[in-house]
């Protein structure tokens, strides 16, 4: 996976490093042990995200050079310090500067996956016979980079998450630049149409249902540019821990997000300076 190559995990960490709060020292004797490196900490957190293991198992597969507590400890600290959401923000950013963003086409879809832990934000997910579950949903720009996004539980209808998630869009001054949004046929609603024009975007394409030729019965008919989300999605879910999600907290699965964003947009401006690049 992308997110293990060597050049991907050290750019991260570059953007990362900046954000990260100064170690608080509190012993009067000033006689603390060694503070485990804070990269070291990351790999854990990246272990994790990327397989979906358990803290512990993620202390084991990277070596045992830092215990699973310590790991945890260290990603509150940056959940608190923020440094999860400067870091999405940077990668967004980044991209918009070396690539630039296409919000001339924006994909917006929601995406169901299990929480078996239960806990904050989570609810009976109606795909999964009722266990905890939790979605996210997501909006992405032509090629499909994440802009905005908002996460609740499984049982929350998509709709209810339009307006979060332009929200989380307009917080990064992109919703100006938005021409047509796409949809599917589940915010086909005058509800979804007030809160599109709340933002001051009236050309909307949304996927409707309507008589087949041959039956009476009514066929999906495909309208739009969904796949770029639809792609975006299923990237996102190839990290076992978005994918079955044991964390309690929405804090943590919003660091966890953000942390995902980060890698695949790494990637994608790696593969980008290796395109362009004649030496």
């Amino acid at each position: 996976m992308r997110a293990f190559d060597p050049e991907v995990v050290d750019a991260v960490f570059s953007a990362i490093e900046p954000l990260l709060p100064a170690p608080a020292d509190s012993h009067p004797l000033g006689c603390h042990r060694p503070r485990v490196s804070d990269r070291t900490c990351f790999e854990v957190m990246l272990v994790r995200l990327v397989t979906g293991c358990s803290w512990v198992d993620a202390e084991a597969l990277t070596g045992k050079r830092v215990s699973d507590t310590t790991a945890r400890m260290r990603r509150d600290e940056w959940v608190e310090a923020g440094v999860f959401d400067h870091l999405a923000d940077e990668a967004i950013s980044a991209y918009d500067k070396v690539v630039g963003l296409d919000l001339s086409e924006v994909a917006i879809d929601a995406s169901i996956h299990k929480a078996p832990g239960g806990g904050e934000g989570t609810g009976p997910n109606p795909t999964d016979r009722g266990r905890p579950g939790w979605k996210w949903s997501l909006a992405t720009e032509f090629s499909g980079i994440p802009v905005g996004w908002a996460t609740a539980s499984a049982n929350r209808h998509d709709q209810k998450l339009l307006g979060p998630t332009l929200a989380a869009v307009a917080g990064r001054g992109l919703d100006l630049d938005i021409e047509t949004v796409h949809l599917d046929r589940g915010y086909d609603s005058s509800t979804v149409r007030d809160v599109l024009t709340s933002y001051g975007i009236t050309d909307t394409c949304i996927s409707r249902r309507r008589p087949s030729g041959r039956a009476k019965t009514k066929v999906l008919v495909p309208r739009g540019l969904r796949w770029p989300v639809e792609r975006t999605n299923a990237w996102m879910a190839n990290f076992g821990q978005l994918r079955r999600n044991t964390d309690r907290r929405s804090v943590h699965r919003l660091a966890q997000f953000a942390l995902a964003l980060a890698l695949l947009i790494a990637a994608k401006l790696i593969d980008w300076r290796d395109r362009w690049s004649f030496a």
